[in-house]
């Protein structure tokens, strides 16, 4: 079968592994590593890749020849927790960052997320539209085709619907693929102040049963956490939601170790996000139950802590990890997932292989895509990025720079050296 499009000549190609589950421990130290590398596409989808010449059955007179010396290729990256959607920003919070004021202090005062939800409450579906198409385009620039985005900042139906509609309709628009994930469990709205049960029985009597009839998102979040929702609510909402036949994700240990990594090892969750404050114990029990560890750690840099998940030791205990960017107005805005896999050698002494095993095959199997993405097997959507680097180690040791030269969506170009096409 002759190919559509065959890119040659890559100094290297990364072929993630996919073995059909998560790459757990060790198994991330793994993949193949292409020299003079090419990949093939036909109809949008990987047909073949290989090392120096490409076989002449792959070569038909319409084929498109593209050649890419000094460039290494990887699948598409995955960002697989992103509070994409939001009103406002909270740069005006930043000064009592810089003055060590904590974040849950922030938000007892008003501010963080309880902020942002009043923005957002105000804003109209185009302002929530334009405002996330913008840090889409951004994302994709820096080599991003698939994203998780959540809502969280309504914690009324009104607008964490009005959150949810502006992914979807970003889904069917932009280049960038969006899952989507319901979370009005981000925090206690204002309203509710002291009656946090109540407003996680009207999640579950009422929003839940909506977002599932409008098939509005297929994953559920909470903020597990001192100060937000306890383990046992947490318990009490995603056992809820395990019935109504959404998968399960839930913020656990970001700042106090208060249970989370036990409701999520005890449901089955597809993963555990932030993590940074993980007992052994709770690691341990990550591991067993296969959850999958999304860690975040550009949220601990932008909240100038020293405390960053313990990546090896879940590694070690045979977890399965990746790294995200956890883009959001106030603990995290950024966009760009190369910093956060930066971030990953730098602060928590992962390899290159390890890192960008983290930001596709797994960070595939995290957003429930990876029959679809996460890895150059035939018959995957050729979800191409190339980055200006003559191996995969250059980029991760040259940091604080988008070195994306071209990306791929299901075999299109659609980032071409700085600019989107």
């Amino acid at each position: 079968m002759t190919a559509d499009l065959l890119l040659t000549h890559f100094n290297q190609v990364f072929c993630p592994n996919d073995l059909g589950h998560p790459l757990f421990g060790a198994e991330m130290k793994e993949a193949r590593v292409l020299e003079d590398g090419y990949i093939a596409v036909k109809d949008g989808k990987i047909l073949a890749v290989g090392s120096g010449e490409p076989d002449a059955s792959l070569i038909g007179p319409d084929t498109k020849i593209q050649s890419y010396e000094g460039k290494i290729a990887t699948p598409g990256l995955i960002d697989c927790h992103t509070h994409l959607v939001y009103g406002g920003s909270r740069e005006h919070e930043f000064a009592k960052k810089l003055a060590g004021v904590p974040y849950l202090e922030i938000l007892a005062q008003g501010g963080g997320i309880l902020s942002t939800v009043r923005a957002t409450r105000e804003a109209s579906f185009e302002n929530l539209y334009d405002k996330s198409k913008k840090l889409l385009d951004y994302m994709l620039l820096h080599g991003v085709t698939t994203v998780e985005a959540k809502s969280g900042y309504g914690l009324n139906w009104e607008t964490e619907k009005r959150q949810l509609d502006v992914v979807g309709a970003l889904d069917r628009d932009h280049e960038i693929d969006l899952v989507s994930t319901f979370m009005a469990a981000h925090a206690v709205p204002p309203e509710y102040k002291g009656r946090s049960q109540e407003y996680l029985e009207l999640i579950v009597e009422e929003m839940l049963p909506r977002v599932k009839e409008e098939n509005l998102a297929e994953f559920c979040d909470i903020f597990c956490e001192k100060g937000v929702f306890t383990a046992d609510e947490s318990r009490y909402l995603l056992s809820k939601a395990k019935e109504m036949g959404f998968k399960l994700r839930i913020h656990a240990d970001e700042i106090e170790s208060i249970g989370g990594v036990d409701v999520a090892a005890e449901l089955g969750a597809t993963s555990a996000e932030h993590l940074m404050m993980a007992t052994d114990e709770g690691i341990r029990k990550m591991a067993e139950a296969k959850v999958i560890g999304n860690l975040l750690p550009a949220t601990t840099f932008s909240l100038m802590e020293d405390t960053y998940a313990p990546a090896r030791k879940m590694l070690e205990a045979g977890m399965a990890i990746t790294l995200t960017t956890d883009s959001n107005p106030g603990s995290c805005p950024t966009a760009n997932l190369q910093f956060v896999m930066q971030l990953g050698c730098f602060m928590m002494r992962l390899t290159p292989v390890e890192v960008l095993n983290a930001v596709t095959i797994n960070a595939a199997y995290s957003v429930n895509r990876q029959d679809k993405i996460g890895s150059f097997d035939t018959g995957k959507q050729a979800d191409i990025t190339i980055l200006d680097a003559k191996n995969i180690d250059y980029p991760l040791y040259f940091f604080a720079t988008n070195l994306t030269h071209q990306v791929y969506k299901a075999g299109k170009l659609v980032v071409d050296q700085g600019r989107i096409v």
